[in-house]
């Protein structure tokens, strides 16, 4: 019984503190020998094995029938793990641990968390600040802060894998895909805000991805769509577009996506996307750069993928280049066949393959799966919009607003004169307008619906004038706001024209629309960088004096609006 005893308490001792020791090393502990994992690893067959490196798509907004065919799959493939999209936080948890009581190994929960689970649940969770609003925050630390609510929202919902943060230089204003995900064209602010918010979800228990390697910044392409091709040397993407890579996996990165992009310099093989290619995953990423966290493609519904590489290849290639995570294949069952006979052909090595099983299973062990429980539904969504979070966004919110040219906001008393506030681009009811209005004694409201035609603006024009201060409001209303405004020619002479010495324009857009809107002239120039309620609330404190504004432009628009630019 003593032997018993002693070899228990040996056990209890190098197991649990062989778990605890290095959990702060995520890239160390995933490449370690661990029991728990050799005990699940050896209690799996080689397609169940197969299996834990592939990442099902997961909805809870297209009906239960949709919910129960992926269960099905989850339950007959044993899937390794999901990527949640849309839905609500509710019938996710309850989606969640309807699927994790379906699994032998317990699944690996990943989403797009790029500003937080808003991204994937708008109307029900709190969203933070989008990436291009972050970079122009001076004080990291409020992004790291972010970072760790991030993590605890994750960890409250039982998400365990954050597909962010998006470390591409966003260095072409016309990027369609990335521009205001990313933190700005400068590769060091990149990097520094990137490592802080990545930091961030580490401390907080959560696995980050930095994405889209090699860089997906400089590409006028979605992915989504075909597949762009980078003509750019190995020395140009050295220099710029893996500069936050390689500054972050010396960091110890702990995951890293990449991207479906053609880019010759790297692999010369027509159409070879980045993300199945074996020159790109293994070669530069895991043996050039010194790489040793996972490895994840990106969606593999893609066009950018599937184009080129159809019916289940790109999957095999995908593992045959390195990969140790394939993020939604059109076709899992079938993928997973296809990988086990190119095992057993030896077209893939099964010592590789079980590495990169047992990696998986590392980190699953890492993340405290080895203890699943069940989420708690008991006031999930109230937990997942404390005031704690919300307090963030707006310390956020504010610390990003950027005055450029001039601090001089307006008078609120009778002293200048009627104040016109001008909305274009929005609607009557905006936050920041109904604000303003409730702190001026004189004013008058316009709202530009967009379809006047020439003569209405030059009346508008003419009315508007003859007010003392003019308050121009710029709004982008998309849920991705672009570089350039869906506006008429005309309104954006009327904008120009409106844009003079009386005018403080507030700009609620992508900073890059600075480029597009001619509003120099104004005497003020307030971004605000996107239209969300909390970034209204920032900008109406910094118009009216009750903040000072510390955020700096974290792009060179032009000539006038330069990278860095502030008060």
């Amino acid at each position: 019984m003593k032997r018993i005893l002693l070899f228990l308490l040996f056990y209890f001792v190098v197991v649990i503190s062989g778990y605890t020791q290095d959990r702060n090393d995520f890239v160390s502990f995933i490449n370690e020998k661990h029991v728990w994992v050799d005990s699940v690893f050896n209690a799996l067959s080689l397609k169940e094995r197969i299996a834990q490196l592939f990442l099902v798509r997961a909805h809870t907004n297209l009906g239960q029938a949709y919910i129960d065919s992926v269960a099905a799959v989850i339950q007959k493939e044993q899937l390794g793990g999901v990527v949640l999209f849309q839905g609500g936080p509710v019938r996710h948890a309850n989606m969640l641990n309807k699927y994790q009581s379906f699994s032998k190994v317990p699944l690996l929960v990943a989403t797009d968390g790029e500003w937080g689970l808003g991204m994937r649940m708008p109307d029900s969770t709190i969203s933070y600040p989008y990436q291009m609003t972050l970079g122009a925050i001076q004080n990291n630390e409020l992004i790291f802060e972010m970072g760790k609510q991030i993590a605890k929202d994750f960890t409250r919902l039982g998400v365990h894998f954050n597909f962010a943060p998006v470390v591409d230089v966003n260095n072409n204003p016309n990027n369609p895909v990335i521009n205001f995900r990313s933190f700005g064209d400068d590769k060091c602010l990149v990097t520094e805000k990137a490592s802080r918010f990545m930091c961030g979800l580490l401390e907080g228990g959560i696995i980050s991805s930095l994405k889209h390697f090699p860089g997906h910044g400089d590409t006028d392409v979605d992915s989504h769509h075909d597949l762009p091709q980078l003509g750019f040397s190995k020395d140009r993407l050295d220099e710029i577009e893996m500069y936050p890579f390689k500054k972050l996996i010396s960091f110890r990165a702990p995951a890293v996506m990449v991207a479906h992009m053609h880019i010759p310099a790297l692999d010369s093989t027509v159409n070879m996307p980045a993300s199945i290619s074996k020159k790109v995953v293994s070669d530069l990423l895991k043996k050039e750069l010194g790489f040793k966290g996972l490895v994840v493609t990106d969606a593999m519904d893609m066009k950018g993928v599937k184009k080129f590489f159809p019916n289940g290849e790109a999957d095999v290639m995908a593992i045959e280049a390195g990969n140790d995570l394939v993020e939604i294949s059109e076709n899992s069952a079938r993928a997973i066949r296809l990988v086990e006979n190119a095992v057993e052909a030896g077209r893939i090595s099964k010592f590789d393959l079980d590495s990169r099983v047992k990696r998986v299973l590392a980190a699953k062990y890492w993340l405290g799966l080895h203890d699943y429980q069940p989420v708690n539904t008991h006031d999930l969504v109230g937990d997942l919009n404390s005031r704690t979070a919300q307090d963030l966004v707006k310390r956020l919110a504010e610390a990003a607003v950027t005055v450029l040219k001039s601090e001089k906001g307006i008078e609120r008393s009778n002293s200048k004169g009627e104040v016109a506030i001008v909305t274009v681009g929005g609607v009557l009811e905006e936050d920041f307008e109904n604000g303003l209005d409730a702190h001026l004694v004189r004013k008058k409201r316009y709202v530009l619906r967009g379809d006047e035609d020439e003569i209405e603006l030059k009346r508008l024009l003419k009315q508007i004038r003859k007010s003392k201060q003019i308050v121009l409001v710029v709004h982008d209303a998309r849920s991705r706001p672009g570089n350039k405004l869906n506006m008429s020619e005309g309104l954006k002479k009327f904008v120009y024209k409106l844009a003079g010495k009386r005018t403080v324009t507030v700009m609620f857009t992508n900073p890059y629309v600075l480029d597009e809107l001619s509003v120099g002239r104004s005497r003020s120039v307030i971004m605000a960088y996107q239209n969300d309620s909390f970034m209204q609330m920032a900008a109406l404190k910094v118009l009216l004096g009750d903040i000072k504004a510390k955020g700096r432009l974290p792009v060179q628009v032009n000539q006038y609006f330069s990278f860095g630019g502030g008060m």
